[in-house]
């Protein structure tokens, strides 16, 4: 199977204008040449080229419990941030 596991990246954000909060947050998975799971995250400010993060994955158990903890760490972005992530739509 190519292509991607996940059928659209994960796009995030948290804002608040107030406290001058403006994150991004996205997570890209697919398959490499070698069938290894390619997990790329890619975070920062919005309109800052921000840092980014490339893991493999034999599995796809392994990539998809990378990807929970990454989402449940997004969860707790109100009480560490004060201001929660919301997904976006992306449109293709």
């Amino acid at each position: 199977m190519k292509g991607a596991i996940l059928p659209d990246p994960i796009e995030l954000e948290a804002l608040d204008e107030g406290r001058n909060i403006w994150r991004r947050y996205s997570i890209v998975a697919s398959f490499d040449l070698f069938d290894m799971i390619v997990v790329e995250t890619r975070w920062g400010r919005i309109g800052a080229r921000g840092q980014a993060q490339v893991r493999a994955f034999n599995d796809c158990e392994s990539a998809e419990r990378y990807i929970a903890a990454i989402l449940r760490r997004r969860g707790t972005a109100e009480n560490r941030i004060g201001v929660a992530y919301r997904p976006l739509t992306v449109v293709p």
